[in-house]
């Protein structure tokens, strides 16, 4: 065997062979007059961890909620692992919904109320005992098997919760906002393992948060929503990486924004027009506008370096004076305010033990840039 060989990427939705899990077609949801889901088509593979991310009111949990069989589609179909989901109650689709509260029964042992949607199903004693085993020894509550819900930490409530879902061997499992109640370390924590409980079991997870970081460390893709509609669906890295708009920019991660006007430079990069006597900012551009255009900007902090002295070797450089520094341990990031009014954010990880003190409150700076690390977008 070769073992330099390369681990395979999950990416079954570039393979036009897979077959998709979940496969929602034009589906619209209406509430009297209001179109909470307009006209949404997306496919979802066996084995991912999908998020549906987006502001509240964007139609996320509505869209989780048609699937899980709580709300009916005005218009269009659902089909999980092939079978049309119309008129298939919640209790009789091969799916199991977390929800954020965790509902677990107070007066039962973490024990029982894992055990509790088996016994429902009626399965033999020894099956119910062998597989709460196996869920508590997943979920690492061995210890905690015994105790009631109220005896146990926010954290262990939430794998408690996730157990009891996993229990039946769901094709699907929704979770909705399920870290919401936790605290940001402990949330940290509790992403991690739910990845990793997520790649054991081959779960397909389907979770909706308006949380970016939650979304970006444990889905294999992203949907980003709002009002109703599917602005991207991608990976991670590209949505972060290659927004598709502005607003898909603006929403993930911290992001500087600048309008102009923008053409084509000949050689596959775009001008922008940003400012009277200031030469033009040259970047990508995925729809280079044939002529001038008015486009944006984007460009994430942390792809600008800040100087004292103006750098040589760089076709993006601008000027500006630091009007605000913000010292977050690991980074410290300048907010610099430019000679049109404009401000832009640059950020410098804080790698030596001293914080650069060489840049400091009102201090004339250089920022610059490469020519790939942003991108302008016409939407």
């Amino acid at each position: 065997m070769n073992q330099s060989a390369e681990k395979t990427v999950f990416a079954p939705w570039h393979d036009p062979d897979e077959t998709p899990l979940i496969a929602f077609s034009n589906v619209t949801k209406r509430f009297g007059d209001f179109t909470a889901i307009d006209s949404i088509s997306l496919d979802i593979y066996r084995r991912e961890f999908f998020a549906l991310l987006g502001p509240s009111g964007c139609g996320k949990t509505t869209l989780m909620r048609m699937l899980g069989g709580f709300e009916t589609p005005t218009s269009g179909t659902i089909t999980i692992d092939g079978q049309d989901m119309a008129g298939v109650p919640p209790n009789k689709r091969a799916v199991n919904m977390m929800f954020q509260s965790y509902a677990l029964f107070p007066h039962l042992s973490v024990w029982d109320n894992i055990a509790f949607g088996l016994r429902r199903d009626r399965l033999p004693k020894e099956q119910v005992a062998a597989r709460v085993e196996e869920m508590i020894k997943l979920v690492r509550l061995d210890k905690f098997a015994r105790r009631k819900p109220h005896q146990i930490s926010g954290g262990q409530r939430q794998r408690v919760a996730l157990a009891r879902s996993l229990a039946k061997a769901p094709k699907l499992l929704l979770l909705d906002e399920p870290l919401g109640a936790l605290d940001k370390k402990l949330r940290q924590d509790t992403q991690f393992e739910l990845m990793d409980i997520q790649e054991k079991t081959g779960t397909t997870f389907v979770i909706v948060t308006h949380d970016q970081e939650e979304a970006m460390t444990v889905a294999s893709r992203i949907a980003v929503m709002d009002d109703g509609r599917l602005i991207q669906v991608d990976t991670p890295d590209r949505i972060y990486e290659t927004p598709n708009s502005v607003y898909v920019a603006d929403f993930i991660g911290d992001v500087n924004l600048i309008e102009g006007n923008a053409s084509p430079r000949g050689d596959g990069k775009t001008l922008l027009h940003w400012a009277e006597g200031q030469p033009p900012l040259v970047a990508e551009c995925p729809h280079a506008p044939e002529t001038q255009a008015r486009c944006t900007f984007a460009i994430r902090p942390e792809k600008v370096s800040i100087s004292k002295d103006r750098p040589s070797d760089r076709t993006n450089v601008i000027q500006g004076r630091i009007e605000d520094i913000a010292y977050l341990g690991s980074l410290s990031v300048y907010s610099v305010l430019l000679a049109n009014g404009t401000r832009v954010k640059a950020q410098t990880a804080n790698n030596r033990r001293l914080s650069r003190r060489e840049l400091t409150w009102e201090d004339d700076v250089w920022l610059s840039w490469t020519e790939t690390a942003g991108i302008v977008l016409d939407k």
